[in-house]
């Protein structure tokens, strides 16, 4: 619009008018659903429903509507004026969409702070003797430490800290062990480097509260509070960032047989189900970092689909963040290829996930992601700056 010589004033105007949105209601009654779609075709939008809707012979369809944002202003203005079949509940759930903002910015309980600008880095250090990928083990606290400076040297926004293997089919050791590895590292981080963002991976209360009051900026859950419900008590009295991940089974057993209908719909509603719980549990819904749990009861169709799919997740306005690093789905993609040899693989979803907008990616090789996602970030500034502001 630069280039053609719009006058700035009217930008607004344009930008509600210049995409289609694809959003999709769920288990929509059948009257409403009619309504809906007719409502959307009035205002030159559309709307897809069940082929039965009009007939009555399904009680429910989901809808996916296909508008601009000016058509969506105008629908929601029209179901306001509709206090039946629960077309006011739809109109405030499509209303929560475009009004709700996703935060720019978390504080963790000592004041460091990370900003959601670009797709941020977070650097796998593993203090555990059985981790899927050899090299992310770290033994000695000079193992540790050594890692910890090449990944912040490497552009690393935060380190992620954990004691147990949560590979499939992995054995949990006892809570005493964990802590006996995940302590130490963490507090000799701090002191080395006390700027850094640091992360503590553990589903364990206990572990959680004494990583925080070790210096810990925020707890890690692969299994969204389903171990251990008592780390949504921590969090909130810390007012810590809390990351939740989606996970089906526990790690012994995750991988036996999953299975998902729409793995995207299956998470999306585990999510507002457990943010809901962690809510009324006290943690703050603006600190929820969200994870779908690549390789954690999923199938490989699932872990594609899922990184297919990602955008969808941010239906929900809360960050995401995504562990894809050297996973198995990568070495069954390439033919078989060992979690040595999966870097190329990691790399390519790392891509997939900066032009999607994830807000973090978990990592073994920081400088290598860190560098695929910088150079996106470029294309991705040139694409969405005027040519006055780009360099």
């Amino acid at each position: 619009m630069n280039r053609v010589g719009v006058h700035p004033s009217s930008f607004p105007i344009f930008e509600k008018k210049e995409r289609i949105i694809p959003l999709k209601l769920f288990d929509i009654p059948f009257p409403a659903a009619n309504i809906i779609k007719q409502e959307m075709l009035s205002l030159g939008g559309d709307a897809a429903v069940h082929k039965n809707v009009i007939d009555g012979k399904v009680e429910k369809s989901d809808i996916i509507l296909l508008g601009t944002k000016k058509h969506y202003e105008f629908l929601i203005d029209k179901l306001n004026k509709m206090p039946f079949f629960g077309l006011l509940e739809t109109k405030k759930e499509i209303e929560e969409f475009f009004n709700k903002k996703r935060v720019d910015i978390i504080l963790s309980p000592w004041g460091r702070k990370i900003y959601f600008n670009d797709t941020l880095i977070m650097g796998i250090i593993n203090v555990t003797p059985d981790s899927f990928y050899a090299d992310s083990r770290k033994e000695t606290i000079e193992e540790v430490l050594s890692a910890a400076n090449k990944m912040i040297e490497e552009g690393a926004d935060i380190l992620d800290i954990g004691g147990l293997s949560t590979r499939p089919g992995s054995d949990a050791v006892d809570e005493e062990e964990e802590i006996r590895r995940v302590i130490p590292a963490l507090k000799a981080i701090r002191e080395n480097f006390p700027r850094v963002f640091i992360s503590v991976d553990t589903y364990r209360a206990q572990v959680a509260q004494k990583a925080l009051e070790s210096g810990a900026d925020m707890v890690n859950d692969i299994s969204g509070f389903s171990f251990d419900d008592k780390i949504l008590n921590v969090v909130a009295e810390a007012k810590a960032p809390y990351v939740l991940m989606h996970i089906k089974g526990t790690p012994k057993d995750m991988q036996q047989n999953p299975y998902y209908e729409d793995v995207i719909n299956e998470i999306i509603g585990y999510f507002y189900e457990k943010i809901q719980i962690a809510t009324e549990k006290g943690v703050d819904p603006e600190k929820i970092i969200l994870d779908p749990g690549i390789g954690f009861g999923k199938r490989y169709e699932d872990n594609l689909e899922i990184i297919s799919r990602v955008k969808e997740l941010k239906s929900l306005k809360k960050p995401l963040l995504i562990g894809h690093s050297r996973k198995s789905f990568i070495g069954k993609a390439l033919d078989g290829a060992t979690p040595e040899e999966r870097l190329e693989g990691t790399l390519a979803i790392t891509a997939m996930c900066v032009l999607n907008d994830v807000e973090i990616i978990r990592v073994h090789d920081v400088r290598e992601n860190k560098r695929v996602a910088k150079m996106l970030e470029a294309v991705k500034w040139q694409m969405y700056s005027s040519p006055s502001e780009a360099t």
